[in-house]
């Protein structure tokens, strides 16, 4: 099934330079798709409590050590 939406004139310009011989609605799946976070799969079962947890800790130091060269990098 098929929905028409409207989208503005940028939006569409965008989307058209992306989309090569894709479909549009390939485009905009793949945007959805990179913008899941973990939190999307928190209570669905997926991850056990302890895995949860040692992921989002991980996810926490390899974010700092990120932002700490970041802040090097631009010093």
């Amino acid at each position: 099934m098929s929905k028409n939406i409207a989208i503005s004139d940028d939006v569409y310009r965008e989307l058209k330079r992306e989309k090569g011989d894709r479909s549009f609605s390939d485009v905009i799946r793949d945007h959805l798709e990179e913008r899941r976070q973990l939190a999307d799969i928190t209570g669905a079962g997926v991850l056990d409590r302890e895995t949860y947890d040692d992921v989002k800790d991980d996810i926490g130091r390899l974010s700092r050590g990120t932002l700490e060269n970041l802040d090097n990098e631009t010093l």
